[in-house]
């Protein structure tokens, strides 16, 4: 993992309390199975991606779940990372809040029943027409393609939901802020409202590049949130697609991480961090930097508990983990 940018935070550990680590994004579950190469072609799949679903892919959902050995679990990108970041944490339970969009349906109650199991302050948008988004995981090997059929999680209404005092109140108590890229795709005035708000208040907004079509085909609402990042992940793919993107003309992965942390940036205070990942264990490190920057760790600190979360969920099924990590 390389990152660029000052030692923004001290080393001071700092008193845990509820909704203090703020996610939002969409809540799919992950329906996982072993698949082969022949299955992979019929759909036109890369062996390892992540795409949004198309009409093309419709068959696929309702193929994959006869397939032998599925496997059900509460998935979503930023759903995902506060779980793990709260699973790191321990105690207090629901540091970290969650709000998307489901549907009121079984896969709905399934993903609440799992957010509560791991302690996490979900508030969820319900809405009935449309019903909770799904993400398979087609593996082959140790690679793993992406579908996602967002459904419900494309539903989510910032006047509906954000907007509501209670919720925003919520918003308000958090001191950190996580948005994956995905989230881009349905509702980029929400993240703006909050984004915004961390800046205002001189609070840490991070996001998450996601998926390489993210900078290709919605490079507009990600460059409008980009002055309000204060901490901004992503992988080696990832950053390289951006950098073409913006023409950054090179492929050095330290080069560009400094070009995107010298972007025009509204909160002065906070110089933006940029974290590039190498390797599988891209997501789920971003996630352990996020527990030790709850706790206000030093940045070292905070990348070395990314690289501990992803050892720990790399080598297990789905993004599950054990009972408590023996991370000091």
């Amino acid at each position: 993992m390389s990152e660029e940018g000052p030692n923004m935070l001290t080393g001071r550990k700092t008193a845990l309390s509820e909704n203090m680590l703020f996610g939002m994004g969409n809540p799919l579950l992950d329906i996982s199975a072993v698949v082969d190469k022949d299955f992979l072609d019929k759909f036109g799949l890369k062996p390892n991606d992540q795409i949004l679903a198309e009409d093309q892919h419709k068959a696929l959902f309702e193929e994959i779940v006869k397939r032998n050995k599925v496997e059900y679990h509460a998935g979503g990108s930023t759903q995902n990372s506060v779980k793990i970041a709260q699973w790191m944490l321990q105690k207090p339970h629901k540091v970290a809040t969650f709000f998307g969009c489901i549907g009121k349906d079984r896969f709905g109650e399934i993903l609440k029943k799992k957010a509560e199991e791991a302690h996490v302050d979900a508030h969820y948008y319900e809405q009935n027409e449309e019903p909770t988004g799904t993400c398979a995981a087609c593996i082959t090997g140790d690679n793993r393609s992406l579908v996602a059929n967002l459904a419900a999680a494309n539903c989510y209404k910032k006047e509906k939901h954000l907007d509501l005092d209670s919720n925003w109140e919520l918003v308000k108590k958090a001191k950190v802020y996580y948005i994956a890229g995905f989230f881009l795709t349905v509702s980029s005035e929400s993240i703006l409202k909050v984004a915004r708000h961390a800046s205002d208040k001189n609070k840490i907004f991070c996001m998450n590049l996601s998926a390489p079509f993210i900078s290709q085909f919605f490079k507009e609402p990600l460059m409008k949130v980009m002055p309000y990042v204060d901490i901004l992940f992503g992988n080696e793919t990832e950053a390289a697609t951006f950098a073409k993107e913006l023409g950054f003309e090179t492929d050095d992965i330290a080069e560009i991480a400094k070009k995107t942390q010298n972007l025009p940036k509204e909160n002065t205070k906070r110089q933006r961090v940029v974290v590039f990942t190498q390797g599988k264990d891209d997501t789920v490190a971003t996630v352990g930097f996020l527990s030790a920057l709850v706790q206000e760790h030093a940045l070292e600190e905070c990348i070395r508990a990314g690289h501990y979360a992803a050892n720990v969920i790399i080598r297990r099924v789905g993004c599950t983990f054990p009972e408590k990590p023996d991370y000091h």
